[in-house]
């Protein structure tokens, strides 16, 4: 499935700008908000799951922000990120993983996964997921997840996806993860289509 995925998801940023996908913003203010509200502070780790194609990094790296992960199973929006940040691309460790099998080195403070997890459509997938999330986060570390909400598309990029609200989500999560906050937000695409989003955050509790 790694390669499958790889292979789409290449594809898709081997022919589209960033700013040509449908889950493209100029400013991720919502997540950038989340994650300034949960308090940490400029040298705690922050991993952006699936960030090949934000702009949050940036924003996260202008807000003096020290040690950022983003993680992306696609290595072409990878390459086209270290090229954007120039220069600051060396305070960056870019990890081309496919989430699913990923197996972190280290654990982080911040997960930050803006329209990944509603891909896996696949029980099992959401499973290894969790696992990477548990293996990768600190007790009392922070997650900030944003997927398609009850009245988001049903497809994306050429996809079938999930659709959730705050319930469902923390049920995928489960108890080891503690609700804190969550919203629905509209979103517009780069052509100006309306997509519902959840933007949910969530404590790890103690193990």
């Amino acid at each position: 499935m790694t390669d499958s995925r790889r292979a789409h998801w290449d594809k898709v940023y081997g022919s589209k700008a960033v700013n040509e996908v449908s889950w493209y913003e100029a400013a991720p203010e919502r997540s950038l908000a989340l994650i300034r509200s949960t308090g940490i502070g400029p040298s705690d780790a922050i991993i952006d799951v699936g960030g090949g194609a934000s702009f949050l990094v940036d924003e996260l790296l202008s807000s003096g922000y020290e040690d950022v992960a983003v993680l992306d199973i696609s290595g072409t929006v990878l390459d086209s990120l270290r090229q954007r940040l120039g220069e600051r691309a060396s305070a960056v460790s870019f990890l081309q993983e496919d989430v699913t099998a990923f197996r972190p080195a280290r654990r982080y403070s911040v997960w930050h996964d803006r329209a990944v997890f509603h891909f896996l459509t696949e029980p099992e997938d959401r499973r290894r997921y969790v696992d990477a999330l548990r293996a990768a986060l600190i007790t009392q570390g922070h997650v900030i997840l944003a997927t398609f909400g009850p009245a988001g598309p049903e497809r994306c990029s050429g996809l079938s996806v999930v659709r959730y609200d705050a319930r469902s989500l923390a049920a995928e999560l489960g108890v080891d993860f503690r609700p804190v906050a969550s919203f629905l937000a509209v979103h517009r695409t780069p052509w100006n289509a309306e997509q519902q989003f959840l933007y949910s955050h969530f404590r790890r509790l103690a193990e």
